[in-house]
């Protein structure tokens, strides 16, 4: 019984310390850049641009397929702000 404890206490700490090790040497930056572009957008989520909704929409914009000028409920100057953004926050390579 006690051979059984100990050998369960051991497989825990080698599994934990394999992920441990694999957490910090495969971590990845989360890409901000999309929720800041949804709080940018008007928030209807029409579909009017082809996307579905404003997080499909800010999602196109942060991986650079996106075009803000599909966006009809958009005022003129949110959208020369969400492209300027974008030039001042370009994607990661």
């Amino acid at each position: 019984m006690i051979k059984a404890v100990v050998m369960m206490l051991a497989l825990g700490a080698i599994v934990g310390l394999v992920l441990g090790f694999a957490a910090t040497k495969f971590h990845v930056e989360p890409d901000h850049r999309e929720e800041e572009l949804l709080a940018m957008l008007p928030g209807y989520n029409c579909g009017g641009c082809g996307y579905p909704g404003c997080s499909g929409m800010a999602a196109a914009l942060a991986d650079g397929s996106g075009n803000i000028d599909k966006c009809k409920p958009s005022k003129a100057d949110v959208k020369e702000a969400i492209k300027q953004y974008l030039k001042d926050h370009p994607k990661e390579a």
